[in-house]
């Protein structure tokens, strides 16, 4: 029996299977989709069975055994083998990448390097002998400055190298206690009179005969020790029995739950839609104004869903929105429901997934890698705020949400719900030519009004010598709504204290040393840090350039506007939600938790506080500066910077009480704030479909971003120059190329980058040259020091 096996080797030689022979003990066992340790080389690596034959190409006798088998049922099935396949070719990365991202980190080996003494070691190694007297082993790690002496030894053979490889999660066990359920047997255990802890137990073990409880559970309900519980179980008051368990992310005590809400024409005649089309892979837009009750069809999509035995995946975009949406879950579905985000530990994530798996839950809710959850009866696939661009992963496999759940919904026969106040322009126009039916909510579910939209030129407020961050009309509304005991928004889409910090005699600006990017001022520690490679430096109390102390800070982050309210509204309690805060984990779940209760009047954040939230209290929201968006070099800048209005905005008058929104900006004429105003998507669209027809970007064109890097500034431009003059000989005449150009950032990490883009529509050739290309990448530039990144479709081209 010869198994076909995928191992951990990103390299592009070794991206296809390799056969190994099944031992006699691992054939009854074996199956597509487990993981295996085989030899490669001459170390143990992990490997992905991908299927089983019964002959090989290459000889028998050069074939080698797998080492060992690391999992007793297959952590990947049949979909996820075929899914990575489609994702190889489609996002152009490694097979072994593809595998990887579907299973949860905890399950991604960890690679231990050890030297195991097998012989005597020479006097030249002396040095090395304590080592081996506390153990038979000495890890690689703790060895780095004795790799010569080792190199010595393993010459001679009196050391050999070994890899161990491990799993970095454990399964969770706990120590359950089953009660005798026979109270005579427990009375008639003797105890003596001056074992007052033992008796204390034994009462509570009365009272609860029969039941099984958790030791440390035990042990706190009943005031006692593990020793007094030993005792007593060595006594026969009951058994000991160590069992799998699961980590909770959350509990489910105090959630209640919650029945269906009733629903609005709009809503009904959307939920018939999607329930009539349950069974296809027919792909829904569900374009609804913000407030207008998306989230319930949803829920009650999925319950019918459900009740025909099937199972559901829901995705958000944020961290910051998994602990409502889990919340409004769980109050439907209960236990039902398993979560799957960033926020939690390796050790809970690979719980969640463990429940999927054994088939325990039926919902998923999760963030982007959600999308994989490995069902085995998919029936209905959810993106909600689907034109977020955190759906599209950054680094290898760089795949697109969206486009894998359309796959599994072919490969399952299911409907795709894409949900959004704001949808990307590509779905928009997908819908527009019927490859998506689209589904309109034009009111609120509730019939409130939108909220009213004030713009503010902040350019006037400068002419009237207000240099605050605040103009006079938001900070009058500020008042207003604290006096009234209402709660305030506030949105800025910066983190930090200030943009940077300049000399404002020489202009010398403070600089990271190894990024082409000015340093962001951080207050809470006085210092700078660099937001791309993350280099900190102290303040300069003189300018390094021509020694001048006069240093100021430019710009604003959010540090400073919490600085600012502080002094404006004295009394305001104010939360601030932005990367800086909400490192730890829980945190997100905790600000929102507490603003939710009433306990601030103000949330300032960036980004993360613009969608999804949903306080009935929340009356007013201040946009601080519109334009932070708009004017990036970027063909998506003004989609982006309409997205983000119409999402904050949909913040405000959510419940009985009406909503204001301020919006401060320096160019209030732009389309993209003037039509955010009324939450106007069609005129958008429309005057933004023009832009992109004239420009030839997305999606009247498909785009591919292609970026080089090198240690060295013309080292990189010379790859850059091939690689394009290597398109241009290989695509057809109508495609574009576009460079190559320095990046924006144009140094990152001590590295240059340059980049060109390829436009075309159709290009027959394309799949086949861009892996021609990276084949010449791996044969040769990457020697040299040169990376090559491949982006199709990509988010962002800056």
């Amino acid at each position: 029996m010869i198994a076909e096996v995928i191992v951990d080797v990103a390299a592009h030689p070794i991206d296809r299977p390799f056969d190994y022979v099944v031992p006699e003990r691992f054939r009854p066992l074996i199956e597509p989709g487990m993981r295996v340790k085989v030899p490669f080389g001459p170390r143990k690596v992990l490997g992905f069975v991908t299927g089983t034959k019964s002959e090989s190409d290459m000889q028998q006798s050069k074939l080698k055994p797998i080492h060992e088998l690391m999992d007793l049922v297959p952590v990947l099935n049949k979909e996820m083998l075929q899914l990575a396949d489609w994702m190889k070719d489609e996002t152009l990365c490694f097979e072994i990448d593809a595998l990887q991202v579907m299973i949860p980190s905890a399950l991604r080996a960890k690679y231990e390097k050890r030297f195991v003494l097998t012989g005597e070691l020479t006097e030249l190694a002396e040095p090395l002998q304590p080592y081996f007297q506390r153990k038979p082993f000495l890890r690689a790690q703790d060895a780095v400055e004795l790799f010569g002496l080792l190199k010595t030894e393993l010459d001679k053979g009196t050391i050999t190298a070994e890899t161990d490889i491990s799993q970095k999660t454990e399964v969770k066990k706990a120590r359950m206690v089953t009660i005798e359920s026979s109270l005579e047997k427990l009375e008639a255990i003797e105890i003596r009179a001056n074992a007052r802890q033992q008796l204390k137990l034994m009462e509570f073990m009365k009272s609860h005969a029969g039941s099984t409880i958790e030791s440390a559970d035990l042990q706190k309900q009943s005031g006692t020790t593990l020793q007094t519980v030993t005792a007593l179980l060595d006594k026969g008051a009951g058994t000991l029995q160590v069992t799998e368990t699961y980590r909770s992310p959350e509990s489910l005590a105090d959630i209640k739950e919650k029945a269906p809400l009733s629903l609005t024409l709009e809503q009904q005649t959307a939920f018939a839609a999607v329930r009539d089309a349950l069974g296809t892979s027919k792909t829904f837009l569900l374009h609804g104004v913000t407030g207008s009750g998306k989230t319930e069809i949803y829920l009650q999509t999925i319950d019918r869903v459900l009740k025909e035995g099937e199972e559901a995946v829901m995705l958000v975009p944020e961290i910051s929105l998994t602990p409502q949406m889990t919340l409004r879950f769980k109050e439907r579905f209960g236990d039902q429901v398993a979560v799957l985000h960033s926020g939690l530990s390796a050790g809970e994530k690979y719980d969640e997934w463990r429940r999927i798996q054994r088939g325990e839950v039926k919902v998923a809710v999760g963030a982007r890698s959600a999308v994989f959850a490995p069902f085995r009866n998919l029936g209905l696939i959810i993106l909600d705020e689907e034109h977020e661009s955190s759906y599209k992963q950054d680094d290898a496999p760089r795949y697109h949400a969206r486009d894998v759940a359309l796959w599994r919904s072919r490969y399952y026969n299911c409907p795709v719900i894409l949900g959004s106040a704001t949808p990307s322009l590509e779905s928009y126009a997908r819908a527009q030519k019927g490859v998506y039916e689209l589904l309109t909510l034009e009111s609120r579910a509730k019939n409130q009004p939108l909220p009213e939209v004030r713009i503010v030129d902040m350019r006037e407020e400068l002419r009237n010598g207000n240099r605050s961050m605040f103009s006079v009309e938001l900070a009058e509304a500020i008042r207003e709504k604290l006096e009234k005991k209402e709660q305030i928004v506030l949105f800025l889409n910066k983190r930090g204290y200030s943009s940077f910090v300049l000399c404002r005699d020489c202009g010398t600006v403070g600089e990271c040393p190894h990024c082409d990017i000015s340093l962001t001022y951080h207050r809470s520690k006085e210092h700078m840090k660099c937001h791309y490679c993350g280099f900190e430096a102290q303040v300069p109390d003189i300018c390094p350039e021509c020694g001048s102390e006069h240093i100021r800070f430019f710009g604003t982050g959010t540090q400073k506007v919490e600085e600012e309210i502080a002094k404006l509204f004295p009394g305001a309690r104010t939360l601030r939600m932005d990367v800086d805060t909400t490192r730890q984990k829980g945190a997100h779940e905790r600000i929102l938790t507490a603003f939710g209760e009433g306990k601030a009047d103000i949330l300032l954040g960036t980004q993360m506080i613009a969608k999804g939230l949903d306080f009935p209290n929340i009356t007013l929201v201040g946009v601080l500066s519109a334009d932070t968006t708009l004017h990036l070099p970027d063909f998506r800048a003004s989609e982006k910077t309409f997205q983000l209005l119409t999402q904050v905005s949909g913040r405000a008058g959510r419940d009985v009480l009406p909503g204001t929104v301020y919006v401060q900006s320096y160019t209030p004429e732009h389309y993209a704030i003037t039509l955010a105003k009324n939450q106007n998507y069609e005129p958008f669209y429309t005057q933004e479909m023009t832009t992109r027809r004239q420009n030839g970007y997305p999606p009247y064109f498909y785009v591919v971003n292609i970026q080089f890097t090198h240690e060295d500034l013309m080292t990189a431009g010379d790859y850059a120059d091939q690689t394009v003059r290597f398109l241009q000989n290989n695509l057809s005449p109508g495609t574009v190329i576009i460079g190559p150009s320095a990046s924006l950032v144009a140094r990152v990490n001590d590295r240059y980058r340059y980049q060109c883009l390829i436009k075309y529509k159709k290009e027959p050739r394309l799949t086949e040259t861009l892996h021609q290309l990276i084949r010449i990448h791996r044969a040769e530039w990457i020697k040299r020091g040169a990376t090559l990144s491949i982006d199709k479709n990509p988010s962002t081209v800056m």
